[in-house]
């Protein structure tokens, strides 16, 4: 790296006294939003999928380091534009904690981070250190809701590779059985661990040996691509060692291990490949400035717009206390599904199913099963008021079914519309086949709708419900939310849709009423 002469660079006081106000700046931030940056470092702590994020911010600190002889030679001027975009940022990080999204939350207070530096040091200054302020997005624990996706993905290459290969399978959802044993597509085989840790290297990698913006965008898409088709491989690899081996290699322990060595090789060698047309470094000089010319603006206190930024701040920390305050300390809710529906619907005391969906942290649930004509339908609903970060209605955590789940096997899912009145209104269906070895005959089949009701309203998308319970938060009526699940045995197509989409379209409208019923009652 080559050097700044001594001339061309700005007053040392300049810098203290810039460097000082974005310290103060940044403690700002993180004692005003400890809540939502201890979160973050727990993801990181206690998630093997995360824990590469304790070295982002000692990485980012070393790409600037490597840059401070450049800094040296600029002049901080604080830019009070950015303020807008900081207010911004602030608004999102309120709206992500009224519903519960960590990932909003999070997001929020690294961009809060990443503008203070423009808004204190100014844009010339930012330029230079473009990269290692954007790489502390890679703090942010997102990417896991990639992974249902992923799963598919893994298990229909695994599928279609051993038929290729000659050996026949039977397929339901995530599970298979070969001639020589059965096997499931589990969380642990999604490969989201190896595209989120490949993706940050790779990134770090392209930015510190390519030198145009072409060639680092297209390895960073290589590093992505990369680790989803070598987990492909993985996984058809792990069946094949264990069938070869009459499951004696590549199981249990074996298998992760395997996974992860593979998966070091496999990157190693994208490095290697990638280091062929690594770019010599160019010499030192400011962003943009082709002629190595010392940029300047002019000065201005950093004091006003570290009061502007602390005012910024604290904003969305007094509307939260605002809303806390009015919503008060919400009574338990109570609901008691009622001993008949429309249509005829009978409650019975023998139930469909001992099925439950797995919705955690749910204020109440209830659960009652209705006798309609020869058939009987479930009604599960969970409700959920008081919401935290722990205990939400619209969460990862909350599945129909776990994917090592013995009783029951999801095997599909679409989307259902039913009409309310000339209203249409989009439901989640879903198979589940009962416990039993994969391909075995005369098992139950369990058909399942499910749908959220938020502030009045019926959506089976989660992010609609979100913003439905942002909605309902800033308008004063609560966080009061609910899942409604109508689920019955039989074959779907001749039985169990038609079944459930006359039920629904009969007892939807009644349900939403007792909903309405217990939020009023706050």
């Amino acid at each position: 790296m080559s050097a700044i002469p001594a001339d061309l660079r700005q007053p040392a006081g300049e810098w203290r006294t810039a460097l000082l106000s974005l310290g103060l700046v940044l403690a700002a931030i993180l004692l005003l939003y400890r809540d939502t940056a201890i979160a973050m470092v727990g993801i990181w702590s206690r998630s093997d999928t995360f824990a590469h994020a304790f070295l982002v911010p000692p990485i980012s600190l070393w790409l600037i380091w490597r840059r401070r002889e450049l800094l040296k030679a600029l002049q901080p001027a604080p830019q009070p534009w950015v303020l807008p975009l900081m207010a911004l940022g602030a608004i999102g990080w309120l709206l992500g904690d009224l519903v519960g999204v960590n990932a909003v939350t999070q997001l929020a207070l690294v961009a809060l981070i990443v503008l203070s530096v423009p808004a204190v040091l100014g844009m010339n200054v930012t330029r230079e250190v473009l990269f290692p302020l954007a790489f502390l997005f890679f703090c942010v624990p997102i990417g896991e809701f990639l992974m249902p996706t992923l799963m598919e993905g893994t298990a229909d290459f695994t599928i279609a590779a051993l038929q290729y290969t000659g050996i026949p399978v039977y397929r339901e959802g995530l599970q298979f059985v070969i001639p020589s044993g059965q096997w499931s597509v589990v969380e642990a085989c999604s490969g989201v661990r190896y595209l989120i840790a490949s993706f940050m290297v790779g990134t770090l990698f392209g930015y510190l040996n390519f030198n145009g913006l072409r060639k680092r965008l297209i390895f960073a898409g290589v590093s992505l691509v990369v680790p989803i088709v070598a987990n492909w491989l993985r996984a058809y690899m792990i069946v094949m060692i264990g069938h070869l081996s009459g499951n004696t290699l590549a199981v249990g322990v074996d298998h992760l291990i395997y996974g992860w060595v593979f998966f070091g090789i496999v990157i190693t060698t994208m490095f290697m490949i990638g280091s062929r047309w690594s770019d010599p470094e160019l010499p030192l000089r400011p962003a943009g400035n082709a002629g190595g010319q010392v940029l300047s603006l002019s000065r201005r206190s950093p004091w006003a717009i570290v009061a502007g930024v602390a005012l910024v701040l604290l904003l969305p920390q007094a509307a939260l206390k605002v809303l806390d305050a009015r919503g008060g300390a919400p009574a338990k809710p109570v609901v008691t599904l009622p001993d008949a529906l429309a249509s005829g619907s009978a409650a019975v005391a023998t139930p469909v199913s001992d099925w439950t969906p797995r919705f955690l942290g749910a204020a109440t649930e209830a659960n009652r099963s209705y006798r309609v004509g020869d058939a009987t339908v479930g009604v599960h609903i969970a409700y959920y008021r008081g919401q935290t970060y722990e205990n939400k209605l619209v969460s990862s955590q909350n599945v129909l079914v776990m994917s090592e789940d013995r009783r029951w096997n999801r095997i599909a899912t679409r989307g259902r519309s039913v009409d309310l009145g000339g209203q249409p209104v989009t439901l989640q269906s879903s198979e589940l086949l009962g416990a039993g070895s994969t391909g075995q005959a005369n098992r139950p089949m369990l058909n399942v709708w499910q749908v959220y009701w938020v502030d009045g309203k019926f959506t089976a998308s989660d992010p609609w419900a979100k913003v439905h319970g942002a909605v309902s938060r800033l308008s004063g009526r609560g966080d009061d939310g609910a899942a409604i699940f109508l689920y019955t045995v039989g074959d779907p197509q001749t039985h169990g849709q038609p079944t459930l989409e006359a039920f629904a379209r009969a007892n939807l409208a009644s349900l939403a009423t007792l909903l309405q019923r217990t939020r009023d009652a706050r």
